[in-house]
């Protein structure tokens, strides 16, 4: 069954429909986690009818794009300094052919 993504930000959700609809939208994530969150906190805002849990699709997209870290850069080091650096960082390798 394939998931489809909530054209309207104002779309209610079933926990279950919310995390499939997540994850089709590059933030995976199982409905299972959503509960723990729920229950123990940091979760996205939710709203309950009747025993049914439900999540508005915009916060809920919005809370998975406030998780993500900032872009990450890993730094180049050039290879004649690279004993200065910890192993784990990588080095650039010069070109031996220099035209």
């Amino acid at each position: 069954m394939q998931h489809q993504i909530p054209e309207s930000p104002d779309a209610l959700l079933t926990r279950e429909a919310t995390a499939a609809a997540l994850t089709a939208s590059g933030f995976p994530i199982k409905a299972k986690t959503l509960a723990t969150k729920a229950t123990r906190g940091g979760s996205p805002p939710f709203s309950s009818f009747g025993a049914r849990v439900l999540y508005r699709w915009g916060d809920s997209l919005a809370w998975a794009k406030s998780r993500l870290s900032p872009p990450l850069r890993i730094p180049i080091v050039p290879a004649t300094y690279s004993n200065h650096y910890p192993a784990t960082v990588p080095t650039v390798i010069r070109s031996q052919n220099r035209s």
